[in-house]
């Protein structure tokens, strides 16, 4: 089968490798849409060098795909069936993957495939959103409009938050934001993101920060533009192992923090198959962030468009039948 490979810091090819072969408690997947996000990113530029070169199949992680085999064959999935495929070793990148029986969750008929795959994302996001204090009266701020801090915005929503902040330093990923449910938001290109804040919350910094873009400027940035005894949530994948951090203006802060990861363990997948469901009914309005889509042979292309935040891209999908 043909797969891609990280072979080098910043040097990704494609490669030939043997189709996976099934085994007891997990299933063949052949592969038809993976979209990308930031950890892609990481994986490919910023491991630790003694991670080069990756496995077969590095990067790809939101996937959605057909059942070709599955063992055993009873349960909620057999083959033939179309699944959301949760690959969090990131090895998904290829013409077919093999996962535990338990990573698999088929969806509503008739809901597209490229908006499917999306819940990967949202199901992580609606995860760590559990983690927030009560929002109800409190004022949000969320650091970064790619695909993740749109869906913090349909979350925070959810979670009746009273101003929703939208920023980010492009201004046409701040086009989307409202749709997703911001009530508000700040282009801080040009402007001082703490004086921009408020002015927009009646003098006040807001009470909670969400950290959605996982650049060493943003993090610091969190404690810089939340309130005295706030509440920051650490969601964008770092790209990096260290970093010089803030450590006196956070303590004098009296900050509470939180980072979030392991959504995989979530008990029946819940936040994922709530995504999945609120996907497939129209509850959020998934086709509008789906800005890009690639053919498998040119996904060197869509990796580095990801990259460079480029062309108006927010969610870039690869279409492994193109």
């Amino acid at each position: 089968m043909k797969a891609v490979q990280i072979i080098a810091r910043g040097k990704t090819a494609f490669v030939e490798a043997p189709k996976p072969s099934l085994q007891p408690g997990t299933a063949i997947i052949k592969t038809l849409r993976l979209s990308l996000c930031g950890s892609d990113v990481r994986h490919i530029h910023y491991l630790p060098a003694d991670r080069y070169p990756s496995p077969v199949g590095e990067t790809g992680h939101e996937m959605v795909g057909i059942v070709e085999a599955i063992d055993p064959a009873n349960g909620s999935v057999k083959a033939g069936d179309t699944v959301l495929c949760l690959a969090p070793d990131h090895r998904a990148m290829q013409e077919y993957y093999r996962a535990p029986i338990d990573r698999l969750l088929p969806f509503a008929p008739g809901t597209p495939l490229e908006q499917a795959v999306q819940a990967q994302q949202f199901g992580t996001v609606l995860f760590a959103a559990k983690s927030l204090p009560d929002l109800r009266g409190k004022t949000v701020a969320v650091i970064g409009q790619g695909s993740a801090g749109l869906w913090f915005n349909f979350a925070l929503q959810r979670r009746q938050a009273a101003k929703i902040i939208a920023i980010d330093r492009k201004a046409y990923r701040l086009a989307y934001s409202k749709r997703f449910g911001a009530t508000d938001t700040l282009h801080n290109a040009d402007i001082a993101t703490a004086d921009g804040l408020r002015a927009l919350n009646g003098g006040d910094l807001p009470d909670v920060v969400i950290e959605a873009a996982g650049e060493e400027a943003s993090i610091r940035l969190a404690i810089e533009i939340v309130r005295d005894n706030g509440f920051i949530l650490y969601f964008g994948v770092p790209r990096f192992e260290t970093m010089d951090f803030p450590i006196f203006d956070y303590f004098w802060k009296s900050l509470t923090t939180r980072s979030n990861v392991g959504t995989i363990n979530e008990p029946n997948h819940a936040s994922t198959r709530q995504a999945l469901q609120w996907i497939s009914d129209g509850t959020v309005p998934v086709a509008d962030m789906i800005t890009h889509t690639f053919k498998f042979e040119d996904v060197f292309e869509a990796y580095e468009l990801h990259r460079i935040q480029d062309e108006g891209a927010v969610k870039i999908v690869i279409d492994m039948e193109g």
